[in-house]
């Protein structure tokens, strides 16, 4: 598998690219901004989208998912609890950047739930204090975790929005991303990567 980071957005928001470098599928994570942009690099690269899979519904992260998923004809895949976050513009702080927008998933998952898409197999982890229904994709195979705004590079996602918990999101990362193995790469929604080691050893919030 190959992964491609594009900062996109007014908040340089990490969307990422997970390829299928045999059959050229990929997914795309947290498409924040720039629909032609990406929509641009995936088809220069002849890449072939399945899915899109949002962590969460705040803009930031969702804002370009419904415009690649009709471009590509694929599905936006996001956690059950994310439902009124993704629909309701204080909730997905779209308006207090004087945009007001709504959006939407075609699947909502479960927590523990196993996807496969993209020859790719995902483990939903359900991570809520960043959001209600804030949640990682967990690729055991590769060892690879994408967080969305759960976990950074030693720090953690804000919890002073409509649905933020700071001891929720705390205990999440301890119940379910810090279980992991020290050697995952985690690939969060801004700022630089890590690993699960670094941040069981140094992170000042955990």
């Amino acid at each position: 598998m190959k992964i491609e980071q594009y900062c996109v957005g007014q908040v340089a928001t990490n969307c990422y690219f997970a390829i299928n470098e045999e059959t050229k599928e990929m997914l795309v994570i947290d498409p924040g901004d720039s629909a032609g942009m990406l929509a641009e690099k995936i088809r220069k690269a002849g890449l072939k989208p399945r899915a899109v899979l949002l962590t969460h519904g705040h803009f930031d992260h969702a804002m370009a998912a419904s415009a690649l998923a009709e471009m590509f004809d694929i599905k936006i895949y996001a956690h059950k609890a994310e439902k009124e976050t993704l629909e309701n513009p204080s909730k997905n702080v779209s308006v207090m950047m004087g945009r007001g927008e709504t959006y939407h998933a075609d699947v909502f998952l479960e927590d523990e739930e196993t996807l496969n898409l993209a020859g790719m197999e995902l483990k939903v982890l359900h991570t809520p204090g960043h959001t209600e229904g804030g949640c990682c994709y967990y690729l055991e195979k590769e060892k690879v975790l994408f967080s969305g705004d759960t976990l950074f590079s030693q720090s953690v996602g804000r919890t002073d929005f409509p649905g933020g918990s700071m001891s929720g999101l705390v205990r999440s990362i301890k119940e379910k991303l810090l279980t992991l193995p020290d050697d995952v790469r985690v690939y969060p929604g801004h700022m630089d990567l890590t690993t699960i080691g670094r941040e069981r050893k140094g992170n000042p919030f955990l």
